[in-house]
């Protein structure tokens, strides 16, 4: 990416990463079931013709979200518990 972004004058990040990676899937293909290599500046060429949009303000968070669940945690085997329920009926819901 760096190397077609550098050829077309234009930042890295303006290039479109999931772009880049087909085109390199689709190329790599070709070239392996071709026998024979590909010239690499059309394939920069290629990398090169999408890009995204600026998006200002584009922050967010890297982190897992987990919802609470109104049930409590499976922490016994799943065969012990349901001869539980069996015999003793369902757990009550939990407050959230």
């Amino acid at each position: 990416m760096a190397e077609a972004a550098l050829q077309a004058e234009v930042l890295p990040r303006q290039l479109s990463f999931k772009h880049t990676l087909q085109i390199w899937v689709a190329w790599s293909q070709r070239q392996f079931l071709s026998g024979f290599g590909e010239d690499t500046a059309t394939l920069f060429v290629l990398i090169a013709q999408i890009r995204v949009a600026d998006r200002p303000c584009r922050i967010e968070p890297r982190a897992v979200k987990r919802r609470p669940k109104p049930y409590p945690h499976l922490v016994r085997p799943r065969q012990q518990a349901r001869m539980e329920i069996e015999k003793y009926g369902r757990a009550k819901k939990l407050r959230a």
